[in-house]
């Protein structure tokens, strides 16, 4: 008889031994922001051709955020090739995540093969322009860094939750997104 009781303990007393001794605690290979940052819904976005964009249309959907200039030097361009990675290596989740690149600038534009480029397998990047000093006033790089530097996640709720190290390791942050997209999936839909 004791030996079921003890039996029976056994996954409760392991239980507590794991909270209160070894104490677990989850960790995230990108810097988790707290508090998130809710995306300004006056922020004022444009589209290549100049027609205004409501803030709220981003809401809704996962954002893997990138913020280059117009001019996408080399750096750039591998930001933006990891990005599409990235996205790809979701597999089935990958619908739940769209890819926005930020122009801090007001001059300039991409040129049209790095366009068309980005634009491969029917996924588009929504590019969109927006002032400098107001994406910096939302969006704010690791000290000693710039915002051309990170990934930046924006949940479907529009908030700044998550920035990826400068240089990341595609498969960690990969490891990120698949736990922040399953512990989602009850809430979140594919798709704006």
């Amino acid at each position: 008889m004791l030996s079921l009781l003890a039996l029976c303990a056994a996954p409760v007393v392991a239980s507590y031994f794991t909270f209160y001794v070894i104490k677990p605690s989850g960790s995230a290979y990108g810097e988790l922001i707290t508090p998130t940052v809710d995306l300004p819904a006056d922020l004022p976005l444009t589209d290549l051709q100049g027609r205004a964009v409501a803030a709220e249309s981003l809401k809704n959907q996962w954002l893997l955020t990138v913020v280059q200039p117009a001019a996408c030097p080399e750096a750039c361009e591998r930001q933006l090739y990891v990005q599409r990675q990235l996205r790809e290596m979701l597999g089935k989740n990958r619908d739940r995540v769209d890819k926005l690149w930020l122009i801090p600038d007001d001059g300039g534009m991409p040129r049209p093969e790095l366009l068309s480029a980005l634009s491969q397998k029917g996924v588009e990047v929504t590019v969109l322009r927006v002032p400098g000093a107001r994406l910096q006033a939302w969006l704010k790089p690791e000290a000693g860094k710039a915002l051309t530097d990170h990934f930046f996640l924006v949940d479907p709720m529009g908030r700044w939750m998550m920035r990826a190290p400068a240089d990341p390791e595609p498969k960690k942050l990969k490891g990120d997104f698949d736990k922040l997209l399953k512990a989602s999936a009850g809430w979140d839909n594919a798709g704006r």
